[in-house]
């Protein structure tokens, strides 16, 4: 398992997004070089957790939550097929692009070191939104990305560091329960009846998908 790149973005202007002041940082790019890794701190005060890399709207994005977002090779050569397009490294917006590295699998907790130093925490699925269709120019792609339910992984960082391309990963922790990053999703979008499972994987979910959850267990009298 190994990273293939390390990719950062600059805020760009757009009509399609919703975003304070219209601009967005999906459009990442791979660095050359070392990137420095840190907790950004909370959602809405902190941004992105890598050094360089724009994130233009605090409301839905950055946060130690969603410090660092990852998405497999493996997967977007299965977007490639799918459309019928090429899609480079950084195209579905993400941090890293992986090799080797199963995102859907992955348990809520699980914890991977890139490199030497650098130690990052999945948290959660990535939940399409309107910029992320207009950036693609894919007419229903949040309805059909939210369907395959492939959605990479966000990450907080644990242990702060440099990265760069071809940095080895290696999964340094897995948790004893059976909360994958794909069921978190579906649970958070289209089967919120699974949101009792995904508390088994307690404070490493992320802290909205968590309160969520409790929520819905207090509505509905428990564990269903």
């Amino acid at each position: 398992m190994k990273l293939l790149t390390v990719n950062v973005g600059r805020p760009k202007s757009v009509e399609y997004t919703d975003a304070p002041g219209g601009f967005t940082g999906i459009d990442k790019r791979p660095a050359e070089g070392p990137v420095r890794v840190a907790d950004p701190g909370p959602k809405g005060e902190g941004a992105s957790g890598l050094s360089g890399d724009a994130v233009c709207d605090l409301r839905h994005h950055g946060g130690s939550d969603q410090a660092v977002y990852a998405f497999a090779r493996e997967d977007l050569d299965h977007w490639e097929r799918e459309l019928g397009r090429t899609l480079p490294n950084g195209s579905f917006g993400e941090n890293l692009t992986t090799s080797g590295l199963d995102m859907t699998e992955a348990l809520i907790g699980e914890r991977w070191r890139i490199g030497s130093e650098v130690v990052l925490e999945a948290t959660s699925g990535r939940i399409p939104c309107r910029t992320f269709q207009a950036w693609l120019g894919e007419a229903g792609w949040v309805r059909r990305f939210t369907r395959q339910a492939v959605t990479g992984a966000y990450l907080r960082v644990i242990t702060p560091g440099e990265i760069r391309a071809g940095d080895p990963i290696e999964v340094v922790h897995r948790p004893d329960h059976e909360v994958t990053v794909a069921l978190a999703f579906r649970a958070s979008t289209t089967e919120r009846e699974l949101l009792p499972r995904v508390l088994a994987a307690g404070e490493a979910l992320h802290g909205e998908e968590l309160r969520a959850a409790r929520a819905y267990v207090a509505k509905h009298g428990g564990l269903v």
